[in-house]
């Protein structure tokens, strides 16, 4: 019988993202999974209100931070980890295909990826299924490519922490339209997903309530996602599935933050060093996504 990590969840509204503290109840070491930065697109502010409400919890719970996950590179949201390392401590963590993320994007950004590539700017990257610690915790990665070709689910006793390859079984699964998504792919990754035990808690990183739920949701189990999920229950051809996500993401827009957030969130939420003023500027590829 799989370890129950105790969850507690943390909502941003703006965003529709859930991050999680998840930590060992009897050794009160912890990890931190997709944090959130405010970020205020007019006025190019950020503020840690997020972030702030996770160190109280932390705090309170008397709990100590081991790892700041990041499940992939996020389009939607700039990630705190930088901040909340400062805070509480932790090592900041992905994938090791964080440096295709990097590669294809110093390219759109015309930043040199010599940066990256002498010093990786998350403390560890995991390679495919590596196992971890939490405490006592036993815990392990699933690579979950499709949405991004970095994305990892982290499992972590019985719960799984999916980042945006599945959504609620009534809105579905992510889009696969960024550079180097494939839907193809993420049918193969939520296929991994489906062979964990059916009663395995499903933590999301966001909720878009469709208009049939009047309430956000962060968990479900790997059975009612088998069984109900809109886009790819069992039964579901991969042909099927690769030609409804294609013809889905073509109407979709890019999200109002991918250009700051993955900037950001490529670098393990450094930001750019400041120039002679002080100041750190980000940089925007004008009319290139078009």
């Amino acid at each position: 019988m799989s370890a129950k990590p105790k969850v507690k969840d943390f909502f941003d509204p703006k965003t529709n993202t859930f991050s999680y503290v998840v930590s060992d109840t009897s050794t009160k070491q912890c990890a931190i999974i997709d944090s959130i930065l405010d970020y205020d697109a007019a006025s190019a502010v950020t503020s840690t209100t997020h972030a702030d409400q996770i160190i109280t919890y932390v705090k309170e719970q008397n709990l100590q931070v081991e790892w700041i996950l990041e499940t992939h590179v996020h389009a939607d949201h700039l990630t705190a980890a930088q901040y909340l390392k400062q805070q509480l401590g932790g090592k900041t963590a992905m994938s090791e295909r964080i440096s295709l993320v990097q590669e294809t994007f110093s390219s759109i950004y015309n930043i040199d990826i010599k940066q990256f590539n002498a010093l990786q700017t998350f403390d560890h990257v995991f390679h495919d299924h590596e196992e971890f610690y939490i405490g006592n915790l036993k815990s392990y990665n699933i690579p979950t490519p499709g949405h991004t070709p970095a994305c990892l689910s982290y499992v972590i006793g019985d719960a799984v922490f999916v980042g945006d390859t599945l959504f609620m079984p009534d809105y579905g699964t992510a889009r696969c339209d960024f550079p180097k998504g494939s839907a193809a792919t993420l049918f193969d990754s939520i296929q991994s997903l489906y062979q964990l035990p059916e009663d395995t808690r499903v933590f999301l990183c966001h909720d878009y309530l469709p208009e049939s739920r009047h309430d956000y949701i962060c968990e479900t189990d790997i059975k009612t996602q088998k069984q109900s999920n809109i886009h790819i229950r069992t039964g579901t051809e991969k042909a099927d599935f690769v030609t409804m996500r294609q013809k889905r993401d073509a109407t979709l827009r890019m999200p109002e933050l991918i250009l700051p957030s993955i900037q950001i969130n490529m670098n393990a939420g450094r930001f750019p060093q400041p120039e002679a003023n002080g100041v750190s500027y980000l940089k925007l590829p004008l009319n290139y996504f078009k």
